[in-house]
């Protein structure tokens, strides 16, 4: 009886741990994001529906960021980071329209090719989703193998 009592309290215990991290990584990135809003206020009132695309970027990355980091130790961390990397990719290609995003501001119309910025958020969200598949492979080959004493 001991040893339950032992090995439930450790698992309580990588619980909170896993929790209290999860919450401490979520509300840092919140606090870059408030920051950073403050900064993008004046593009927001430029473009409309510029300050929710980025509201629920942050909602869905934030969800898969936590679910992630409690998940960790597991293969469905991977799993999470893995989805993160293609939310990431997914968001940018559907957000900036293909790279060409067009503003008509009373008789001016400007429109901003952005396919460089496009193509190079897509290969660092590439790097991060080969990053995950990688550690997926490792995290099954470690589980694969005999332990040794």
């Amino acid at each position: 009886m001991d040893e339950k009592g032992d090995d439930s309290r450790r698992k309580i215990r990588r619980i909170v741990f896993l929790a209290l991290k999860a919450t401490i990584k979520a509300t840092i990135f919140y606090v870059i994001y408030f920051i950073v809003s403050g900064f993008l206020a004046p593009v927001s009132e430029l473009i409309p529906g510029f300050q929710q695309m980025i509201e629920a970027f942050v909602m869905v990355y934030i969800v898969l960021m936590i679910i992630s980091d409690l998940t960790s130790g597991t293969i469905y961390q991977h799993f999470f980071n893995a989805a993160k990397a293609l939310f990431v990719m997914a968001y940018l290609i559907l957000s900036l329209n293909g790279g060409l995003f067009g503003v008509t501001f009373e008789n001016v119309s400007l429109l901003v090719d952005l396919r460089v910025f496009l193509v190079v958020a897509m290969l660092l969200s590439l790097l991060g989703l080969a990053k995950s598949v990688l550690q997926a492979i490792n995290y099954m080959s470690e589980k694969a193998e005999p332990k040794l004493l």
